[in-house]
């Protein structure tokens, strides 16, 4: 019944703790996109690939009792962290996920900061492009982020160590 909403779950709880809802949005775009089985739809929005029903998810997550959420004032905006409560630890050891090898994927995307995901996410977005379609897609939508070159080049290469990564240890 609620396996969609265990797989967030389980997500937040091998990050231990994911710092920024367009990160968590981002993190889980990128690990579907890498072919992870998470089921949200994502549309494409101001901040690259954007999911409604993960929101709803996780607000249902949180009214559950199962995800926690501080907000914390930074300068000028609010900055959101989640972390698995004790309530959403137990709920998980009695309904196991088989997502093997997500926390090694989801480790290493924790680390990265929001805007490197959005655009890691935006590039996987217009996948189906050529390269050269796909970095005029992001000067164009991306244009006040002012991606340069040199990071759309990190991108591309990030998707193909995550890929690889995930190949490495999965035995494929």
């Amino acid at each position: 019944m609620l396996n969609d909403h265990a797989k967030i779950m389980h997500a937040v709880a091998v990050s231990g703790e994911i710092i920024g809802r367009k990160k968590l949005q981002k993190m889980i775009y990128i690990a579907k996109k890498i072919s992870f089985p998470f089921q949200e739809k994502f549309q494409f929005h101001f901040y690259g690939p954007y999911s409604e029903e993960l929101t709803l998810r996780i607000e249902e997550l949180l009214n559950m009792g199962f995800l926690n959420e501080v907000k914390e004032k930074k300068g000028g905006y609010v900055q959101y962290r989640y972390s698995l409560t004790d309530s959403g630890d137990e709920f998980l050891k009695m309904n196991k996920v088989e997502m093997p090898y997500l926390k090694e994927v989801f480790s290493d995307m924790n680390t990265q900061n929001a805007r490197f995901l959005e655009l890691v996410s935006t590039i996987l977005y217009f996948d189906k492009l050529g390269k050269a379609e796909t970095k005029e897609k992001v000067f164009t939508l991306k244009s006040k982020q002012r991606y340069t070159e040199a990071e759309i080049e990190e991108a591309y290469q990030y998707i193909d160590i995550l890929k690889q990564k995930l190949n490495t240890i999965s035995g494929v």
